[in-house]
């Protein structure tokens, strides 16, 4: 498809169509959102996202990024549009059902989320509660949960703190903490909201190589909202870019450089000041 906006147009390898594009695990098409009568946040986006890969959604401050991922687990309004994650169409999918959906997304954060005064393995289990059901979701979690709890956190390379408090580990380990939290959920979807921001550059880099992994492994779609170019450039297989709302990038990320991403920063912000970094 191309997306054409201002002075520049990207190519992708995929046509735009009306439905859900065969093989994409997420699709958007046409996605406009705005809160109440204020303007338009997201207008005429258009995605999709494909098993094993790793995309990075790049835009400055106030460019849709968050908005975006918040739409893929209806946390955001959808003003007009569709959006299908795993099978479900989130513009008639029923409150009742939004649980199931979001249990099949799973998600990480800037700040982790974690309960640092718990183990780092329940911190893990926690991502188990959706199909542990009420009464585990008060009590407790099954040897099957426990031994998955413990090979993912093996996976991450943090096994070895599973009865430590979460709060004391430094950023980095958390932050591999939550990746298996939410890999406990067994998702078919994950999405990473700026997940290095606060971590230093060696740990950015390593947390980015165990998502991309990740992806690759397990052959789900990994959404990662990033804000230096270098990252990327270096970690993703494609790469789409928003600017005031509306998607001027969308490519494979080997046909990109830093120079053809800079539209996206073109109004001087702090994300283009860092890009060369």
């Amino acid at each position: 498809m191309t997306v054409t906006a201002a002075s520049t147009s990207t190519t992708t390898s995929s046509p735009v169509t009306s439905g859900p594009t065969p093989g994409a695990l997420v699709t958007v098409r046409d996605l406009q959102v705005s809160y109440g009568a204020g303007p338009l946040v997201l207008d005429g986006v258009d995605l999709d996202l494909y098993p094993g890969e790793t995309v990075a959604l790049l835009g400055s401050s106030g460019s849709g990024k968050s908005t975006l991922m918040r739409c893929l687990t209806g946390f955001a309004p959808i003003s007009s549009g569709t959006v299908q994650v795993s099978g479900h169409e989130l513009t008639s999918l029923r409150r009742s059902r939004l649980r199931d959906l979001r249990a099949s997304v799973g998600q990480v954060f800037q700040q982790f989320n974690l309960v640092g005064r718990l183990s780092v393995l329940t911190n893990v289990l926690t991502g188990a509660l959706h199909r542990a059901g009420p009464i585990n979701a008060v009590g407790g979690f099954t040897s099957a949960d426990r031994r998955r709890a413990m090979e993912l956190l093996d996976r991450v390379g943090i096994a070895h703190k599973a009865t430590v408090q979460a709060r004391t580990l430094s950023g980095g380990q958390q932050q591999r903490v939550a990746i298996a939290r939410a890999l406990m959920q067994r998702p078919q979807v994950v999405l990473a909201d700026e997940p290095v921001a606060s971590l230093d550059p060696k740990m950015s880099h390593a947390v980015l190589d165990l998502l991309r992994q990740i992806a690759r492994e397990d052959g789900i779609p990994v959404l990662v909202s990033l804000h230096v170019l270098p990252l990327a450039l270096e970690h993703s297989d494609r790469i789409v870019g928003l600017r005031h709302g509306r998607m001027l990038v969308s490519a494979p990320t080997a046909d990109l450089d830093a120079d053809r991403l800079e539209v996206l920063y073109a109004d001087g912000t702090e994300e283009a000041d860092g890009a060369h970094r």
